[in-house]
């Protein structure tokens, strides 16, 4: 049984949440601070948070700041804040999919769904103990991992979310091809794409910080009015 976890500092979008999620089979743990957040995942083996973003003591985004130093599990972010930036925020510091309050429940537990399915949780106790070479992409010193889902760079571990792995590895797979942010967002998201829609730009923003920045050079590159491509 899936195990998630339900951040909010109102009990009433807590237990609100915790009723459809429970309905649909899942085990869930509630917090209604940052502190308490923490403390629970380091208690709990927990798969998915939702998380608010305006809490006291810590809030959403730094929560989601010190999940990300440890762990990579899912983490849907919701918030009374509509403004893009405050989307991208959320975005950029870790989160897989953000949602906006008021929401409907049943839209909520779709994209619960739909994250875990995508889930990059991996234990390796599951892992074997061979890796199969098609299981492994190296382009210079990157190397990909896809039993793993994950990303060295000369030997160190890059973290990296869900989306911004897959995303890594389908470009990977095909380097040299371009794609729009409507391909990559409707093959990473499986969403039907907007184009007022931002995420893949953060996600492409992302990719490059943590993996340039290493390497010293350019592997994702932005082909002006067409969309993205990469080539090691």
């Amino acid at each position: 049984m899936r195990h998630l976890l339900i951040v909010d500092d109102d009990p009433d979008i807590v237990n609100l949440i915790a009723i459809y999620l429970q309905n649909e089979g899942y085990e869930v743990s509630k917090a209604y601070n940052g502190e308490e957040a923490l403390a629970l995942l380091n208690e709990v083996n927990i798969d998915l948070i939702v998380l608010d973003v305006m809490m006291p003591k810590l809030d959403g985004i730094e929560v989601t700041r010190r999940v990300r130093e440890k762990q990579d599990l899912p983490i849907l972010m919701v918030s009374a804040k509509a403004e893009d930036m405050d989307k991208i925020m959320g975005l950029m510091t870790g989160a897989d999919d953000y949602m906006i309050k008021p929401f409907n429940p049943l839209e909520l537990v779709a994209r619960v769904k739909s994250l875990l399915r995508r889930s990059y949780t991996f234990k390796t106790s599951a892992a074997p103990i061979e890796e199969k070479k098609e299981d492994e992409i190296q382009c210079g010193s990157i190397l990909i991992h896809k039993a793993r889902h994950q990303v060295t760079v000369e030997g160190e571990v890059i973290p990296l979310t869900a989306k911004e792995f897959d995303i890594l590895h389908l470009m990977a797979t095909n380097a040299g091809r371009v794609y729009s942010a409507e391909d990559l967002f409707e093959y990473v998201w499986k969403e039907t794409y907007f184009s007022s829609n931002n995420t893949v730009m953060v996600h492409i923003s992302n990719l490059r910080d943590k993996l340039e920045r290493k390497l010293g050079y350019k592997i994702i590159h932005t082909i002006w009015g067409v969309g993205y491509k990469f080539e090691a």
